[in-house]
C-alpha cells in the first residue's frame, strides 16, 4: 500500500500465526520493538534504529532498492500486523539499468522531451539510478520526495517552477503522480506516462499518452493506456518517438507535393481560359497526371526513412495545423512555378519552335508531367545536403521516378495511348524545351532551399 508502505503474510504454525512483514525501511522500524541477533531477541534501541537507517542509506546510495524484513508471532490471526514487530534485516535487490537507457535519455534530451523518474524507492535509492542514467549530472542530485508534493492548487509560482525543474522524485504515491501529471499539462506540456501496477491505472489515463508495460505490466494497467510496449524497454519509447515523426514528416512532404502539383494544373487550365488560350491540359491528360506523376512518387516518398538528425529537432507545437502558413506559401509558390514554365513551354513551342496545337499541347502536358518528376526532389528537407539526402537515398523514389518517366514515353510512343491522350511527336527541338521548362522548377526550389539554409 502506497501509505502503509508495508504488507504482511500470515503463515499457521498448529495455534500460532506467524506475520512475516516487508516493507520500506523507516517504516518496519517503526513499528519494530525488537531485534533478531546471534545472541537472540532483544529490545530494539534508538542507537539500532539509527545504526540500522545509516545501513539503509549507505546501500540506498549503492543503487540497491532496500527492503527492511520484520516478523513477530501471535495467537490471533486477527493481531495487528504492524505492531510489535521484530526486526530481521535489510535486503538490497539490485535492479540495475538496462543497456542503451543512457544513450535514449540522450536522445530525448536532443529532441526537446523532458524525462522524470517519479519512483515509490527512497530518495537516495532514486538518485544514484538518476545519475547512472544520465538523468541529472553531480554526486548530489536533487531528488524531490513524495512528502513535499502538495496538490497543484495550493503552490505558490516559486514552488510550481521548482518542481516543474526537478526530474527526480521518490517516495512518490499515485495520487501525487497524478498531480504531477497535472502540474505540467496545466504548463502546456504533452505529458506521457509509463506504469505497471493498478496504482498506476488512473495517471496512466489521466497523461496525455498512458503507456503500459506488456511484460510486467497488470491488465488493469494495460488497459488504462494508450501504447502498450511488448519488450518493457524505455529505448522502445524513443524509437516510437523517432518513427512517429518520421511518419508525420513523410505525410507533410506528401502533401505538399501533391496540392503543390494539383494546383499548378487547376492555375494552367484557369489562367489559359481566362485569356482565351488554347487549353494546355486536356481531361484524359489530367487524369493520367493524377494516376501516374501523383500516385506513384506519392507513395514513395511515404515509405521514406527520414532525416538522420529528426531526433535532434525541437518537438512541434501540438497546436500548429499540419501545414503551416509557411506551407500554404510555397505551395503557392512552387504551383506558381510549376505553371509558369508550362505556359512559357506553350508560348514558345508555338512562336518560336512552330508546332501545330496538338503538339504544342504535348508539350505544355510533358513539361507539367516532367516538372512534377523533379517537384519530388524538392521535398528534402531545407537543412539536408543537395545531392544525398532522405529523398535521393529512397530506392522507393528512384523506382517510382524510372516508372512515371516510361509511362510518361509511352504515352506519346505508343500509338494507342498517343491516340486516347491525344498526344503528338515533337522532335528532338521539342523534347528539350520539356526538359529545360520542366526542369525550372528544380533550380527555383533548391535556390530556395539553399538561401533557407543560409
Amino acid at each position: 500500500d502506497s501509505d502503509v508502505k508495508m504488507m504482511a503474510t500470515v503463515h499457521t504454525k498448529g495455534t500460532v500465526f506467524r506475520f512475516a512483514v516487508k516493507g520500506a525501511p523507516e517504516k518496519v522500524l517503526e513499528a519494530c520493538t525488537r531485534i533478531r541477533t546471534d545472541a537472540g531477541t532483544l529490545p530494539l534501541k534508538e542507537d539500532d534504529r539509527r545504526t540500522l537507517m545509516e545501513h539503509n542509506e549507505e546501500m540506498g546510495g549503492e543503487g540497491y532498492r532496500v527492503l527492511a524484513l520484520a516478523t513477530k508471532t501471535a495467537r490471533n490471526i486477527d493481531s495487528e500486523p504492524y505492531q510489535d514487530l521484530v526486526f530481521v534485516a535489510l535486503v538490497g535487490l539490485r535492479d540495475p539499468p538496462r543497456l542503451g537507457v543512457r544513450q535514449s535519455i540522450e536522445s530525448c534530451r536532443n529532441a526537446g522531451i523532458k524525462v522524470i523518474m517519479a519512483t515509490g524507492d527512497q530518495a537516495v535509492t532514486a538518485g544514484k539510478v538518476a545519475v547512472e542514467v544520465g538523468l541529472v549530472d553531480g554526486e548530489s542530485p536533487r531528488v524531490i520526495s513524495g512528502g513535499e508534493l502538495r496538490s497543484p492548487e495550493g503552490l505558490s509560482e516559486a514552488e510550481r517552477n521548482h518542481l516543474l525543474g526537478a526530474r527526480v522524485f521518490a517516495r512518490v504515491s499515485p495520487k501525487q503522480k497524478l498531480d504531477l501529471i497535472a502540474l505540467h499539462q496545466e504548463d502546456g506540456q504533452i505529458v506521457a506516462m509509463t506504469g505497471d501496477g493498478v496504482n498506476d491505472a488512473p495517471a496512466l489515463k489521466k497523461a496525455d499518452i498512458g503507456v503500459a508495460m506488456g511484460v510486467r505490466g497488470t491488465q488493469v494497467a494495460r488497459e488504462a493506456s494508450d501504447m502498450v510496449l511488448k519488450d518493457d524497454s524505455f529505448s522502445s519509447i524513443v524509437s516510437a518517438v523517432e518513427q512517429g515523426r518520421i511518419i508525420f514528416d513523410n505525410i507533410k512532404k506528401v502533401v505538399l507535393f501533391l496540392l503543390s502539383c494539383n494546383i499548378s494544373e487547376i492555375m494552367i487550365v484557369g489562367l489559359a481560359s481566362i485569356f482565351n488560350a488554347p487549353l494546355p491540359l486536356l481531361p484524359l491528360q489530367i487524369l493520367f497526371l493524377n494516376l501516374v506523376t501523383d500516385v506513384f512518387p506519392a507513395l514513395a516518398m511515404g515509405t521514406g526513412e527520414g532525416d538522420p538528425h529528426i531526433m535532434n529537432r525541437m518537438p512541434k507545437n501540438p497546436k500548429e495545423p499540419i501545414l503551416s502558413r509557411d506551407a500554404w506559401m510555397l505551395i503557392a509558390g512552387y504551383g506558381s512555378v510549376m505553371t509558369v514554365s508550362v505556359l512559357a513551354a506553350l508560348v514558345l513551342s508555338i512562336g518560336w519552335l512552330g508546332l501545330d496545337d496538338a503538339q504544342a499541347v504535348t508539350v505544355s502536358f510533358l513539361t507539367l508531367a516532367f516538372a512534377q518528376l523533379w517537384h519530388v526532389f524538392n521535398m528534402r528537407e531545407k537543412n539536408s545536403r543537395v545531392i544525398r539526402n532522405e529523398i535521393t537515398s529512397n530506392r522507393y523514389v528512384w523506382g517510382s521516378l524510372a516508372l512515371c518517366s516510361a509511362l510518361l514515353l509511352a504515352s506519346v510512343g505508343i500509338p494507342g495511348l498517343s491516340f486516347v491522350l491525344k498526344t503528338e511527336g515533337i522532335g528532338i527541338k521539342g523534347w528539350l524545351l520539356v526538359a529545360a521548362m520542366s526542369s525550372v522548377v528544380l533550380v527555383v526550389g533548391q535556390l530556395y532551399k539553399a538561401i533557407k539554409h543560409d
